[in-house]
């Protein structure tokens, strides 16, 4: 057994073991999973100088308290988060998007995330964790994944099998922003609604509900009205993909979505709005801008461009 680790002291609200998920699985039933928000895992990851899809810790809201044991080891949080490092009888306020060396007792205790969701904490080294599928992504409504599919609980040990030993301090000067509009392709059932259904939901605002995880986000705001049928048999659906059950609510599918649904789709959230649309909090206002397919494929270039150039940058 390795003689590095971390010993979770609190587990915080909803803290997984997270990567960049499981390809090519939807015909038995499994989602991609993976991190939320992919641009910070990423950023976490180069910020230790990890290989980019190595295996973080993601938290929600409140994030844990984790006091490490054994050899010197850097680690960095990425996203809007408010944290301090315990040092002996020191406490430094931590900076996001800024490395930071971790000795024998040290503590990392992660507050909060800052009107936001989704925190990435990346150490410089490979957890020790168990993969399923080629991915150790936790999916905890089928149990999928490192922890045995769980959240990760008060009390855990988690390992260090290897400790990468460059402890140079490395930094990203980067404020994540928020979007005024979250874009959208049409959906494959768009005409299923009502011309003042579809006015209603481009040109209307909707409230992100507390009724939202990492299987998906329901609103609540103007009911968008079916003059087709509110069910049909079901399909394959995709991370992104807004449906409209009978009550007129829409609900974006994210990442542990279930791979197939029977209500109507009226929409599909752009890739290059992804990272931003998770991180809206219970209570955060939305507002729809439709966009051409081919309008969306440039955009998600682009946002990709821009993240490996923030990237580049470390």
């Amino acid at each position: 057994m390795s003689k590095n680790y971390f010993e979770i002291k609190r587990a915080g609200i909803n803290t997984t073991f997270q990567d960049q998920g499981r390809n090519n699985l939807y015909h038995i039933g499994i989602p991609f999973s993976g991190a939320m928000d992919n641009r910070n895992f990423q950023i976490s990851n180069k910020l230790v100088g990890n290989d980019l899809n190595s295996p973080t810790i993601e938290f929600a809201y409140q994030g844990p308290l984790l006091k490490y044991f054994g050899d010197n080891i850097n680690f960095a949080i990425s996203g809007d988060v408010k944290f301090m490092v315990q040092k002996k009888n020191k406490v430094i306020e931590g900076n996001c998007y800024q490395s930071f060396t971790l000795e024998n007792g040290d503590e990392i205790d992660i507050v909060t995330t800052n009107k936001s969701v989704y925190g990435y904490l990346a150490v410089s080294g490979q957890l020790d964790l168990n993969y399923q599928w080629s991915s150790c992504s936790i999916n905890t409504k089928a149990n999928i994944g490192a922890n045995n599919g769980k959240k990760i609980e008060d009390g855990k040990k988690i390992y260090i099998s290897k400790i990468n030993k460059n402890l140079n301090d490395k930094k990203l000067n980067y404020i994540n922003t928020k979007i005024e509009n979250i874009r959208v392709i049409q959906g494959t059932n768009f005409d299923y609604f009502s011309d003042e259904g579809k006015n209603i939901f481009f040109e209307r605002e909707f409230t992100v509900s507390k009724l939202t995880d990492r299987m998906g986000m329901r609103l609540e705001g103007p009911k968008i009205e079916n003059i087709v049928d509110t069910n049909i048999k079901s399909e394959g659906l995709i991370k992104g993909v807004i449906q409209v059950p009978a009550d007129g609510n829409p609900i974006i599918m994210l990442s542990d979505h279930g791979t197939i649904g029977g209500y109507p789709k009226i929409g599909v959230v752009i890739s290059a709005d992804y990272d931003k649309l998770v991180q809206l909090t219970p209570g955060s206002k939305i507002k729809f801008k439709k966009v051409e397919l081919a309008d969306a494929e440039v955009l998600f270039k682009l946002y990709d461009l821009e993240t490996q150039n923030l990237i580049s940058q470390i």
